[in-house]
């Protein structure tokens, strides 16, 4: 059984800066891509930052520069940066990640459950 949990989420100040992170446990053999989305109310959920080994980062153009993705392979962690806040970043924070539980298994999506991220003054 593979979980994902994401934690880091918050209030923070226009300007501010978070750190979110995720880390994938479980039965877990390899791990290919890792992503962040995120969702408002009545909105589809958008991809902020996808990160695959040996591969550079992309990012959504509304976080270029501001966003920055990352992971650690020996932890199964993925990590996002957020700096220079802004109100319309607010949103809940999704992990997802590509899982190949053994080695004999398919490739599997799997997500977290989600982290508030609130920017206001």
């Amino acid at each position: 059984q593979v979980q994902l949990v994401e934690s880091g989420g918050g209030l923070v100040r226009p300007g501010g800066s978070l750190n979110l992170s995720c880390t994938a446990s479980g039965s877990i053999f390899s791990v290919h891509v890792m992503d962040w989305s995120r969702q408002t109310p009545g909105n589809e959920r958008e991809l902020v930052a996808s990160i695959n080994t040996g591969s550079s980062p992309v990012y959504a153009d509304s976080v270029k520069g501001r966003f920055i993705v990352s992971r650690d392979n020996a932890k199964n962690t993925l990590y996002l940066q957020m700096n220079s806040l802004r109100p319309e970043d607010t949103a809940v924070y999704y992990c997802n990640a590509v899982i190949q539980a053994r080695s004999w298994d398919s490739w599997r999506t799997y997500w977290g459950q989600g982290t508030q991220v609130t920017v206001s003054s």
